[in-house]
Parts: C-alpha cells; sequence; structure tokens
C-alpha cells in the first residue's frame, strides 16, 4: 500500500440520543445521507452486520470495507484499498468517538474531521424536525 501510517481519534459532543447515532452509523440509508463526498455500492443491507462487505469511492479511490463488530453503541469497520487499516466509531447520548487508523495516501484526519461535523449537523436537523 502506498501512502503514510495515520492514526487519528476524534470526539465530540452531538445534540442526538445513542438511539439516533446508533441508526446514523449503523444504516446504511441514514449513512448516505451525511456522509459526504462517498459514493456506495449497490446491495446495502437494512443494517450493517459484522461480516458484511461493502465498497465506498472518494473521488476515483475505493475503499473496501468490512464490518467486524456491530453493536447497540460500537461499530468497527476493517478497510483495504484506499485505506489499509481500521475506523472504530463509539457513542452515548450526547456524543459520537471516532478512531481511524491506516496507511493512505488520502489525508485521513481531514476526512474524518468533515464527516464528524457532517454526522453533528446531519443530526442537528433530524432532532429539529421530530
Amino acid at each position: 500500500m502506498l501512502g503514510n501510517f495515520q492514526q487519528s481519534q476524534l470526539r465530540i459532543e452531538i445534540e442526538a440520543s445513542a438511539d439516533a447515532i446508533h441508526d446514523s452509523l449503523l444504516h446504511p440509508e441514514q449513512l448516505k445521507k451525511w456522509l459526504i463526498g462517498q459514493r456506495f455500492a449497490p446491495g446495502m443491507p437494512e443494517e450493517l452486520h459484522p461480516g458484511f462487505k461493502f465498497t465506498t469511492w472518494t473521488g476515483p479511490v475505493p475503499v473496501h470495507h468490512q464490518v467486524d463488530v456491530a453493536k447497540p453503541n460500537c461499530l468497527r469497520l476493517l478497510l483495504s484499498g484506499g485505506i489499509d487499516g481500521f475506523h472504530e466509531w463509539y457513542w452515548g447520548e450526547g456524543w459520537v468517538q471516532s478512531r481511524l487508523e491506516g496507511v493512505s495516501i488520502l489525508p485521513l484526519n481531514l476526512g474524518q474531521s468533515l464527516s464528524l461535523l457532517s454526522l453533528r449537523q446531519f443530526l442537528a436537523t433530524q432532532f429539529k424536525r421530530g
């Protein structure tokens, strides 16, 4: 794999319940609404589950994901292709934490920061609606 080893861990406060965060991360139809700059392969299930594999694209760069852990407050994805590593998500009432490690030419910290901000905005909008 070309690129540099990168690691980043970010935690932010979000005005949303743990259930709302769970649904936004584990339900692909919700995930597609806030994960900016990503295209998803067809055939996504209603909810991510261990062993499921899927591909996203950041521009022309494919990133292959394998769901390693999917629990009520944790999601761990093993990554290959454009990123060789893993992405872990943990959450609770009013907070979400993301840990990303891997080798890539992509700027992982920047993408992770933008994703968390997009998730926060998406959930804020959902919360105001209902």
